[in-house]
């Protein structure tokens, strides 16, 4: 299982998504499906981000709630959460 790291970024945007009642529940089980190397269902739209983000990889929660993150052997690192709007 990879470490997970959360940047101080993704912290404040959870924070934000507890409020706003998203779907936690699934957001945990697709990190810990992540976390585990598990690959995840077409549903989330998993793919490669370009420009500044190319190293990093997005997939949809919810039809306009993302996840950014990155996967390295040992690290899953969690970088963004929120709407296109938020994020881009």
């Amino acid at each position: 299982m990879r470490e997970i790291r959360r940047a101080s970024r993704f912290k404040k945007d959870y924070k934000k998504a507890k409020k706003q009642h998203k779907d936690i529940g699934l957001l945990q089980s697709v990190i810990t499906n992540l976390a585990n190397g598990k690959s995840l269902p077409p549903q989330f739209q998993d793919h490669p981000l370009g420009g500044n983000w190319n190293k990093y990889r997005e997939l949809h929660l919810e039809s306009d709630w993302l996840l950014i993150y990155k996967l390295t052997p040992t690290e899953l690192q969690l970088a963004r959460l929120g709407s296109h709007s938020e994020l881009f």
